[in-house]
C-alpha cells in the first residue's frame, strides 16, 4: 500500500511545497521533496527495510513513519530549522534573454548512448521565477520524478508529476516527450491520472549527432476548464553521448 502527503507552506511571501510519498516496496523508501515554483528545494529520503515484507501491523508503521517525516519537515520550514531561499529573480535589463532561455542554459547533462547510463544530477526546470509575470506565475510546473534513473541502456521510462503554479496536482493534463537531435523525430504521449502523475517508456531513438535533448511539456487537458489561462510548463534535459569502449 503506497501512502503520500502534500502541502503548502507558506513563509513570508514564498510558498514552498512540501510531498512525501511511499516510493514502494521495491525500493523501501520514503521521499519528501520540498518545491518552489517546480524548483527542487531540499530532499530528504529514509528506507524502511526494517518494515519489509510488509503486513497490516507494518504497514500502520510505515504509515506512522511516513506522517512523521512529512511533518517533521513542515515543521522545520515554519520554524527555520530549515532555512530555504526562493530563487532570487534576476535583475531586468534591455535586451536580455528571457527567463526560460536563462534556465535553459543551465541544463544538467545525462548519459544518452547506446549502453550509456544516467548521470546523477538534478532536475532543472524553466518554470518562472518569483516576479514573472502573472501569465507566467500562471505555468503548470513539472517533476521527472525518477530523474537519476530514467534511462536504462536505450528504455527510457519518465516518471512525471504535473502540478499548478500553487503546487495543486493536475488531473487530466497532456505531457509530451520528445528527443530533440534525433534522427526521427517522434513524440511520447501520456496523460496524468487524478494524483497529476503520469509514465511514459519508449526506446531511445538514434541521435543524428550535435546537440541532443530530453524534452517533456505538459499542457491542460482538452475539455480542462481549469485549464483557462494557463501556461503549458517544460522541462529540458541536455543529453551527451559517453564514448564506446576500444
Amino acid at each position: 500500500m503506497l501512502f503520500g502527503h502534500n502541502s503548502n507552506i507558506k513563509v513570508g511571501e514564498a510558498t514552498f511545497h512540501v510531498q512525501t510519498e511511499d516510493r514502494g516496496v521495491a525500493s523501501a523508501l520514503i521521499d519528501t521533496t520540498v518545491y518552489f515554483g517546480g524548483r527542487v528545494m531540499h530532499r530528504r529520503t529514509n528506507n524502511y527495510h526494517d518494515l519489509v515484507p510488509l503486513d497490516p501491523d507494518r504497514e500502520e508503521a510505515l504509515r506512522l513513519r511516513l506522517d512523521e517525516q512529512h511533518r517533521a519537515t513542515v515543521e522545520d520550514i515554519r520554524s527555520g530549522r530549515l532555512y530555504l531561499a526562493p530563487p532570487e529573480p534576476p535583475a531586468s535589463a534591455a535586451g536580455a534573454p528571457r527567463k526560460a532561455d536563462r534556465a535553459a542554459e543551465k541544463i544538467p547533462e545525462h548519459a544518452a548512448a547506446s549502453g550509456a547510463s544516467v548521470t546523477n544530477s538534478g532536475v532543472q526546470s524553466t518554470a518562472p521565477l518569483p516576479g514573472a509575470s502573472a501569465a507566467a506565475a500562471a505555468a503548470l510546473q513539472l517533476d521527472l520524478r525518477n530523474a537519476r534513473t530514467w534511462l536504462s541502456g536505450k528504455q527510457a521510462r519518465l516518471e512525471i508529476a504535473v502540478f499548478s503554479g500553487s503546487g495543486e496536482p493536475q488531473a487530466g493534463a497532456r505531457v509530451v516527450a520528445h528527443v530533440e537531435g534525433a534522427a526521427a523525430v517522434e513524440k511520447y504521449s501520456a496523460e496524468t491520472k487524478a494524483d497529476g502523475t503520469a509514465e511514459i517508456s519508449f526506446t531511445l531513438p538514434r541521435l543524428a549527432g550535435g546537440e541532443a535533448a530530453l524534452v517533456i511539456e505538459a499542457s491542460p487537458g482538452h475539455g480542462n476548464a481549469d485549464g483557462n489561462g494557463v501556461a503549458p510548463g517544460r522541462l529540458r534535459f541536455a543529453l551527451r553521448t559517453k564514448p564506446r569502449a576500444t
